[in-house]
């Protein structure tokens, strides 16, 4: 009798039902939150994919100083800010305070790093030009007379400025007159000639061209300053030859003048002689704009980066900032800043969390929090995964 009830015990189960999902409540809305976040980016990532393998032109990585090794470094860090976080859960887990602790400072580090990184990327985008503003940054997508008459009208104002600085007696700081010097041999040997040249034929390659070299001269793409080159080499001769037969022509004309004033008075020829006049100044006036061309081909042969990069001559931003030819380039900028500043604003709400947490006393008690902390950090750092090679390798 007490055998069967012994058996009749022993088969009896007791069972156990879980009222909800067996997952804390503050994992279960971290998920929830996730999972919206989730759709967030992939939204905003297959947007992205959209507009840069359906644009027809979009710059490669060099062309928007974008330096795939700062990418890859920031990669590093986050993925090792990822091993850091769980280790500092394990030791949590072990009841080991001081070290879990030291695990989490270090993933607060590494993820610091990772954004002075991403502002050092920053400034290097806002020092060159290369961002989205309203009515239009200095971004062009095509090198035409729109884009030629930017630049001429960013020289001019340019111009005013430094104008505007003159002293009470009309003077100007040595630095100013060797800027005004500058914007003038720019503005006279390189856009107006191009201006007239574009003007002066139908033909798209010839006019093209023309628009080009400034905008080569300006800003050069990746693998333009060899075309660039090419094209000051075919000017040259054309130089030289117009301003030797401009002096010809002066040295002609100045000694027909020596002959009409030798005459006598009464037989001189006033009116022939004001004529002759009138046209050594129209040749001194062209002589001036070739060698205005002169010196401009030298200056853009000497500016190798470009003249947005020679005149800012090491500083955070240059002097004197020209339009500049990247297709694409405005739609690759409002794409970055808008991708890479959403990421940026998660991780510094994941560092505020670390920070947070910093001072607390991380034991056991602490572990569900350094685990809903951790897999919002996962997160962040895989959102990166998939912006680093899309930004940066293609």
């Amino acid at each position: 009798m007490s055998e069967h009830g012994s058996e009749h015990h022993a088969g009896h189960v007791h069972l156990e039902y879980q009222p909800a999902l067996p997952l804390r409540n503050g994992k279960l809305c971290l998920w929830l939150f996730l999972s919206t976040e989730i759709m967030f980016f992939a939204g905003l990532i297959g947007t992205y994919i959209v507009l840069r393998f359906g644009a027809p032109a979009w710059p490669s990585p060099h062309d928007v100083h974008l330096i795939e090794i700062w990418g890859a470094v920031n990669t590093f860090f986050l993925i090792c800010s990822s091993v850091t976080v769980v280790l500092s859960l394990e030791a949590a887990h072990a009841n080991r305070a001081s070290s879990a602790k030291f695990w989490l400072m270090l993933t607060f580090v590494l993820g610091t790093i990772f954004l002075l990184i991403k502002m050092y990327e920053y400034n290097s985008k806002f020092a060159h030009g290369i961002y989205p503003a309203k009515p239009r940054s200095l971004l062009w997508e095509r090198a035409d007379l729109y884009y030629l008459s930017a630049v001429r009208e960013s020289l001019q104002d340019e111009r005013l400025s430094i104008e505007a600085r003159r002293d009470e007696n009309q003077q100007l700081a040595a630095a100013d007159q060797e800027k005004l010097d500058t914007v003038d041999t720019i503005l006279q040997g390189l856009v107006l000639p191009a201006e007239r040249k574009a003007a002066a034929t139908d033909q798209v390659g010839p006019r093209f061209e023309a628009v080009q070299l400034v905008a080569s001269a300006i800003y050069p793409r990746h693998g333009q300053r060899e075309a660039l080159l090419e094209q000051l080499e075919q000017l040259e001769p054309e130089i030289k030859s117009t301003d030797q037969r401009l002096t010809q022509q002066r040295e002609q004309l100045v000694a027909t003048q020596s002959s009409l004033q030798a005459a006598p008075e009464a037989e001189r020829d006033a009116g022939k002689l004001a004529e002759v006049g009138g046209q050594i100044a129209v040749l001194d006036e062209q002589h001036r704009l070739v060698q205005a061309q002169s010196r401009a081909m030298s200056l853009v042969r000497e500016a190798e980066l470009g003249l947005n990069e020679h005149f800012a001559e090491g500083r955070v931003r240059g002097w004197m900032k020209l339009p500049m030819v990247i297709p694409g380039g405005n739609m690759w900028a409002s794409t970055y800043f808008l991708l890479t500043g959403f990421h940026a604003i998660h991780v510094l709400v994941g560092l505020i969390v670390f920070a947070l947490a910093l001072p607390m006393t991380l034991d056991k008690s602490k572990a569900g929090f350094i685990e809903n902390s951790g897999l919002y950090w996962h997160f962040v750092d895989l959102v990166w995964i998939f912006l680093f090679p899309l930004l940066y390798l293609f």
